[in-house]
């Protein structure tokens, strides 16, 4: 069979499935994404403003999940939560093994590894805030809220995108280890048709062809807003 037929849409081809699994690759990318920001917003917090505990709590994780290899965190993530619903299931009723879905499994240990760096990223961009624009909005009776809406959160942005696009690339890469759970994304995908064609190379070609693309078009993304951010900065220079 030609190669283009291989990967086209045709009888025998694996296009359709390749395409579906590149979009299970972007749904638990982003899926792990967005909980690393909300963990690492809160990470951030704990080591910015919290007490001597938050902190102290707040180091062990990043330390803890920058330390340990990914995959094994995903495959505690898969084992463990499968046996946590075990443990629950026979509080009920009597039932064996429950495995937790792998798209769970991996989207949160993503997550969770993701939240470690983004954590980092948030407090950098913090410390790199002008202090005299903040007690500025103090002194004109801003409330939190609206110090954190008007002047924080706006500064913040444009200061973590540039990481923060860093961290979704390696969020996107890291997608691939979810393969190990048995969710089938792109190079799960290609490992199946590797085994029924007999292709290994080419598939595993086209693979690395679909993380290129998916990464390239997320830096035209960011590219973007990192440009859009820096907007009002150019304008106050000029």
């Amino acid at each position: 069979m030609e190669f283009f037929d291989l990967v086209g849409f045709g009888p025998g081809g694996w296009g359709k499935a390749l395409l579906l699994a590149a979009l299970v690759t972007i749904m638990v990318a982003m899926a792990g994404f967005a909980l690393g920001i909300v963990i690492g917003g809160l990470i951030a917090w704990a080591k910015l403003a919290g007490g001597v505990t938050a902190r102290i709590l707040a180091d062990v994780y990043t330390t803890v999940l920058r330390g340990v290899p990914d995959l094994l965190v995903i495959y505690l993530f898969y084992f463990g939560g499968s046996l946590l619903l075990s443990a629950l299931f026979r509080l009920w009723s009597e039932g064996g093994f429950v495995g937790i879905p792998p798209f769970i499994a991996g989207a949160t240990a993503i997550g969770v590894v993701s939240g470690a760096y983004q954590a980092e990223v948030f407090r950098g961009a913090f410390r790199s805030l002008s202090t005299g624009e903040i007690e500025a909005g103090k002194a004109v009776g801003m409330h939190r809220l609206l110090l954190f809406r008007r002047i924080i959160a706006p500064q913040v942005a444009r200061h973590a995108i540039p990481g923060i696009g860093n961290v979704w690339q390696m969020t996107l890469k890291e997608s691939a280890l979810v393969s190990v759970t048995g969710l089938v994304e792109i190079l799960r995908q290609a490992q199946i048709a590797a085994g029924s064609t007999r292709k290994p190379f080419e598939f595993y070609l086209i693979a690395a062809a679909l993380f290129l693309i998916i990464t390239w078009l997320s830096q035209r993304v960011f590219d973007w807003l990192e440009k859009r951010a820096s907007r009002s900065t150019v304008r106050e220079a000029a």
